[in-house]
């Protein structure tokens, strides 16, 4: 509902809720009419944290600073990834 009220760009984050674990929530995000543009993630905690991370592409793409703590904490997380798994 958000979205239809405001000119500014608009994350969608789905609420897990106990009836249907969030998926009323989802669908409430991705179902918004033409014209009213919504950035949609995934249910619950992931989805919040990869808003984040969206949020901060977005706002990295004019700021060096934070471009560059984006681009050191992604190469940390790939560096984190074993390439066997054990």
């Amino acid at each position: 509902m958000i979205s239809s009220l405001s000119n500014l760009p608009v994350l969608g984050i789905p609420i897990e809720s106990k009836f249907m674990n969030g998926l009323d929530s989802l669908l409430s995000i991705v179902q918004m009419p033409y014209g009213v543009p919504t950035a949609t993630f995934a249910v619950g905690t992931a989805g919040a944290k990869n808003a984040a991370l969206f949020a901060i592409g977005m706002l990295a793409q004019n700021n060096k600073s934070l471009s560059s703590k984006l681009i050191v904490w992604k190469k940390k997380q790939t560096d984190s990834v074993k390439l066997r798994p054990s």
